[in-house]
């Protein structure tokens, strides 16, 4: 489990690294999990170590929100300052997100009936 949980941590240096180096406008983590993901379709299989190390880490992920939450708290006057536009924009986003949604279920759908009938 040590050598999956190395893996997992050597592809999110290797991100890092990537991304700092090319000056990419991603994350380095996700670029560590995007060749990962390469890797894995490679072998084929996630190993069953793997997947258990990828588990761990899933467990102990809401330790991760902490640091968040408490520099929202610490900046909740910045939030505040800014409530209009992130309001706003979370409407939008969520009206966006279900229409789009909605009609990609309406097109899916069509696709079966087809294919039954």
């Amino acid at each position: 489990m040590l050598g999956h949980l190395t893996l997992i941590f050597l592809c999110q240096l290797v991100g890092e690294l990537v991304v700092g180096a090319l000056v990419l406008p991603v994350p380095g983590p996700v670029l560590g999990m995007v060749l990962l993901f390469a890797i894995l379709m490679l072998r084929g299989h996630v190993p069953e170590g793997l997947g258990q190390a990828a588990g761990g880490l899933q467990k102990a992920m809401s330790l991760l929100f902490v640091p968040a939450g408490a520099g929202v708290m610490l900046h909740f006057h910045l939030l505040a300052d800014a409530a209009l536009p992130l309001g706003l924009g979370l409407l939008v986003s969520t009206v966006v997100t279900i229409a789009v949604t909605g009609l990609l279920m309406a097109w899916l759908g069509r696709g079966a009936e087809q294919a039954d009938g």
